[in-house]
């Protein structure tokens, strides 16, 4: 992995924010060239430092969408087997592996009630879950 530096840390923390910020308004809120950033942005790209950008919708744009949080408890060695199917899993918007009871945590999200009750059988049925626990996302304070 590239090792990157406070600047590349500040471009990221403004992307993070905005992802559409341009290049001039980087480098003016750095106190930069552009080349500097244009440079930075490219080596943190190549590197997979960055890996994409992305668009954050507001909760209440989609507000016939079913979201939950899915805890996941693996058998024995097979988190990498499940991770990977569960990433081809169109209903999983988010994956996450983690400590204590569960080892995975996965966002799922759903059109419907019963494209959501689909999906959590899709899920299930994934070789080596051996439990699981949804908690359906009722509203979000703060994203």
């Amino acid at each position: 992995m590239a090792t990157i530096d406070d600047t590349d840390r500040q471009i990221i923390g403004i992307l993070r924010t905005d992802a559409r910020t341009p290049v001039a308004v980087l480098a003016q809120k750095l106190r930069i060239s552009r080349g500097t950033v244009q440079n930075r942005l490219r080596k943190m790209q190549e590197s997979g430092v960055i890996t994409g950008y992305t668009v954050r919708l507001r909760p209440d744009s989609e507000p016939q969408r079913i979201r939950a949080w899915m805890s996941i408890a693996v058998e024995g060695n097979a988190a990498p087997d499940v991770i990977r199917a569960l990433r081809g899993e169109p209903a999983v918007d988010t994956l996450h592996s983690t400590n204590g009871r569960w080892d995975i945590v996965a966002e799922v999200r759903a059109e419907s009630l019963e494209a959501f009750d689909m999906a959590l059988g899709r899920i299930r049925l994934t070789p080596g879950i051996g439990n699981t626990e949804t908690s359906i996302l009722l509203s979000t304070y703060k994203a």
